[in-house]
């Protein structure tokens, strides 16, 4: 049997933990130098939020604004058709209500016209008819012949 040398590793505890240390040291320089990207990015990530707070803010504002005036703007332009239209309304209003006395007027006239045309009428068929029933009495010798 042979042996082998023996080897006699001695460390001393000092520099075990010193190496520890320095291991702990890389790894938590690494996590800081990430902390500190995460952190920077989270930072960018809020001010982007805020930034488009206010554009979102700002623009609803511009569009409100321009709802509000383009319902103005309606409004307006529906008093302004509604006050036309009324006018028109009253004006043909007055013209029909000029028309209807015009022709009650007329209706009356020709009533009357016709009244008397009634008149003549019944006048010349009463004559025609008392004509008639003399002649027929003539005829027949309902009168005396001279």
């Amino acid at each position: 049997m042979t042996t082998s040398p023996q080897t006699t590793v001695t460390y001393s505890l000092e520099e075990i933990l010193a190496r520890i240390e320095d291991k702990i040291d890389t790894r938590f320089e690494k996590v800081d130098r990430q902390f500190a990207e995460v952190n920077q990015r989270l930072t960018k990530l809020e001010i982007g939020q805020a930034e488009l707070s206010g554009d979102i803010k700002a623009l609803d504002e511009r569009l409100s604004g321009e709802i509000r005036a383009m319902d103005e703007r309606l409004s307006g332009e529906i008093r302004a058709l509604d006050e036309r239209l009324s006018g028109e309304i009253k004006s043909l209003d007055e013209k029909l209500s000029g028309d209807i006395k015009t022709l009650g007027e007329k209706v009356d006239g020709i009533g009357k016209r016709l009244d008397n045309q009634e008149f003549l009428n019944r006048g010349v068929a009463v004559a025609v008819l008392a004509a008639l029933l003399a002649g027929s009495a003539k005829l027949f010798g309902f009168l005396p012949r001279s």
